[in-house]
């Protein structure tokens, strides 16, 4: 079977067929996923080398965990909650502060230090949101910039409708404190 022909099978043919051994059918399951991992990958964690391993280890706890997968949600949905608790997992281990008002982090970019001068709105947003606590900053993202519902939500990161909620409005809380604090109301 050719790999665009892969990449239109439904999820559990894809997982038939990688559990089967067809390596192709993995490579189809990671194209249709990745966008949704990197997003989860690169709003939690800031260095690109801890980033790099992380995804190989997603895909890795994916592959052998897929005949566990119970079709209970979709198979995207499945290995972003395998990021976002890999992630989380690696956070704890660095003793990062996941959560709350007293997270400090300064982006490699250094973007948020950066003048307002010739930014554009959506700059100022982006860089403002990597400020943002890493499970904050990935419930925002997941909801406003790829669109999943509370639900989908809830079901990647194993957290109950209102916790998401809450984080989802404490985010934006936190997001409009950034902006304000490092840019004039005048100036936006």
């Amino acid at each position: 079977m050719s790999y665009n022909e892969l990449q239109h099978q439904t999820d559990r043919q894809l997982v038939e067929r990688v559990l089967q051994g067809d390596r192709h059918a993995f490579g189809a399951i990671i194209t249709g996923t990745e966008r949704l991992v990197a997003q989860i990958v690169q709003r939690m964690v800031f260095r690109a080398e801890d980033r790099k391993d992380l995804v190989q280890d997603i895909y890795l706890k994916a592959f052998r965990h897929l005949g566990g997968f119970r079709f209970d949600a979709k198979l995207s949905t499945w290995i972003a909650n395998i990021a976002y608790h890999t992630c989380i997992n690696f956070l704890e281990k660095k003793k990062i502060l996941l959560t709350g008002e007293n997270y400090e982090h300064l982006p490699e970019t250094g973007a948020a230090e950066q003048s307002l001068q010739g930014k554009e709105l959506s700059g100022i947003i982006n860089a403002a949101i990597d400020e943002l606590p890493p499970v904050y900053k990935t419930i925002f993202v997941l909801f406003h910039k790829e669109e999943l519902s509370i639900s989908e939500i809830c079901n990647i990161t194993s957290m109950p409708e209102g916790t998401v909620k809450s984080h989802l409005f404490r985010a934006r809380k936190q997001l409009k404190q950034i902006i304000l604090s490092r840019h004039k109301k005048d100036s936006l």
